[in-house]
């Protein structure tokens, strides 16, 4: 089934299902999800000819859309209509578009040839009387293939643009990702209450010592998390006191 419509989400996915729902795209939203961004990504069969309300309001809902451009991408219908929904609103509202391209070269899809030019051919023989429809589906590729983008093609490791995707998703968002240390925080505040519950049965001092110790480390994760979240450069850790740096400033 589709998203929930009450859950909020920043990201859009437009896919074809029968190529990447249970692989690459599958992968991809799971990445993206881990790094603290709400998803939309319809799980629903799809049927009919026009593309249901729910689906162009979670695309005008979005501040960015991710498109997963592969091989039989351009045979649906829907995935084409998704598209040219997606390049309206970044026209009207500045939507970011990030085209990911899985296994078929980016020029097949700015230039609809190979396999995009057979699918075309079915295109406009079945919507003869509709050229116009066919136009603006052949023009949303090209300009959605022009964004900057990522390849995932046979010899490339897959999992790493997977993350690479959803680094750039989150970097794009302007998003600080603080799960790690959220986890961090919560497994110490934990071990915190055992040791105290234990200093409390015995009252030796070196048992508070080991549990004034986890606080310690507590606080400094809260400190990290803070860094983070503020983007403090390397430059400005000296103004906020006596705390040992993360790594990543080092």
């Amino acid at each position: 089934m589709a998203n929930s419509s009450e859950e909020k989400h920043e990201v859009f996915v437009c896919f074809r299902g029968e190529d990447t729902r249970n692989t690459f795209t599958g992968h991809l939203n799971a990445a993206i999800r881990r790094v603290g961004i709400r998803t939309y990504i319809d799980h629903d069969l799809r049927r009919g000819e026009e593309i249901p309300q729910r689906l162009l309001k979670a695309i005008k809902d979005a501040k960015l859309s991710v498109i997963v451009f592969s091989e039989n991408f351009a045979s649906s219908k829907w995935c084409l209509d998704e598209v040219v929904n997606i390049l309206e609103c970044k026209k009207r509202s500045n939507q970011i578009v990030v085209p990911v391209f899985y296994r078929v070269d980016p020029a097949v899809v700015r230039n609809q040839i190979g396999i995009y030019a057979e699918a075309f051919a079915k295109h406009e023989q079945r919507y003869e009387g509709e050229m116009n429809k066919v136009r603006k589906w052949r023009e949303a590729l090209t300009e959605a293939a022009n964004h900057s983008g990522w390849e995932c093609s046979l010899n490339k490791v897959e999992c790493e643009v997977v993350e690479g995707i959803a680094r750039d998703v989150m970097e794009k968002l302007n998003h600080v990702y603080v799960g790690d240390v959220d986890e961090q925080i919560r497994k110490f505040e934990q071990l915190a209450e055992l040791q105290n519950q234990y200093y409390k049965a015995i009252p030796e001092f070196e048992y508070l010592q080991i549990y004034q110790a986890t606080v310690r480390r507590i606080t400094e994760l809260k400190m990290e998390r803070s860094i983070r979240l503020l983007r403090l450069t390397p430059d400005m850790l000296p103004y906020v006191g006596n705390f040992k740096s993360d790594p990543d400033f080092d």
